[in-house]
């Protein structure tokens, strides 16, 4: 009944908020989220706004991710000596081929720095949330990633240095 009254409404604040097509996976979400802390629903109190502030937290969290993802994008492609003006079909084949060979590189490194790199990176989590997510000290989280990152480099940047880019 919950779902069914205040989808419409949850969907239009997911949409204005910013999250644009993936609105429907953000209410799925909050819906999913609010189920699971109904228990913590103060009864009498309304349900539109506490409902509403689930949308906008998850909104937030995919508003972020977008960025953290958007500038990982933007980091990996200055390895690239001529990233000029895009030839679209060209470099839409030459990002998935740079997306899978990332993928393939995170996948390789060892559990534990795979596991702060998804966390970071790919769930968007903050170092604080990826610290209470995995059980670790603040600080290693910090170490953690820090090494990942600098393997992660190892890893894809030799795969380039041999290649030859025409603009």
């Amino acid at each position: 009944m919950l779902v069914a009254r205040y989808t419409l409404r949850a969907h239009r604040a997911a949409w204005l908020l910013g999250a644009g097509e993936d609105a429907d996976d953000v209410v799925q979400e909050a819906f999913v989220k609010a189920f699971r802390s109904l228990p913590k629903f103060r009864a009498g109190e309304p349900f539109a706004p506490w409902l509403l502030s689930i949308v906008a937290n998850e909104t937030k969290n995919l508003l972020r991710s977008r960025h953290r993802r958007g500038a990982l994008a933007l980091r990996l492609s200055a390895l690239e000596p001529d990233a000029s003006v895009p030839d679209a079909p060209f470099d839409e084949a030459v990002a998935g081929e740079r997306r899978a060979r990332l993928l393939a590189a995170v996948n390789a490194l060892p559990d534990r720095e795979r596991q702060v790199l998804v966390c970071r990176y790919f769930l968007d989590l903050s170092e604080a949330e990826t610290a209470r997510v995995l059980q670790w000290p603040l600080g290693s989280v910090k170490s953690r990633t820090s090494r990942a990152l600098g393997r992660l480099r190892g890893l894809v940047v030799p795969e380039d240095q041999g290649r030859v880019f025409h603009g």
